[in-house]
């Protein structure tokens, strides 16, 4: 299977992991729209959410919970987009979701400093 996601997953191609379990992978966007832009994206290859087990989109949600809260830690932000694309709008046919915060200013930084300040209060 050529997915972009399915490769991140496996180590084929490299990330800015926040989180690992057996379940679900958390990795920043690449092209964010936002400071903190992250991906919470299943192991297993589903194409839409439709396609999901109900236990994996009880997982799915409760990480982004979870992550939420280190966000809110290290960046502070005025609110969140909670997203998933659908149809044509979804890139990536690989089931994800979209943790975006949101800011009154947003002013992106470079994502390598982003990612370490979550980090650090992880």
């Amino acid at each position: 299977m050529d997915c972009l996601f399915c490769k991140i997953i496996n180590g084929e191609i490299p990330s800015k992991t926040l989180y690992e379990d057996d379940d679900v992978k958390v990795i920043m966007d690449i092209n964010p729209d936002s400071n903190g832009h992250c991906l919470i994206i299943p192991k297993k290859h589903y194409i839409t959410f439709e396609d999901l087990d109900d236990e994996i989109l009880i997982i799915v949600n409760k990480t982004a919970k979870e992550i939420k809260k280190y966000i809110d830690k290290a960046l502070n932000p005025d609110g969140y987009k909670i997203t998933v694309n659908y149809g044509i709008s979804q890139l990536i046919k690989h089931y994800h979701l979209h943790v975006i915060p949101v800011y009154k200013n947003n002013n992106l930084k470079d994502i390598e400093e982003i990612y370490q300040k979550i980090k650090d209060v992880m």
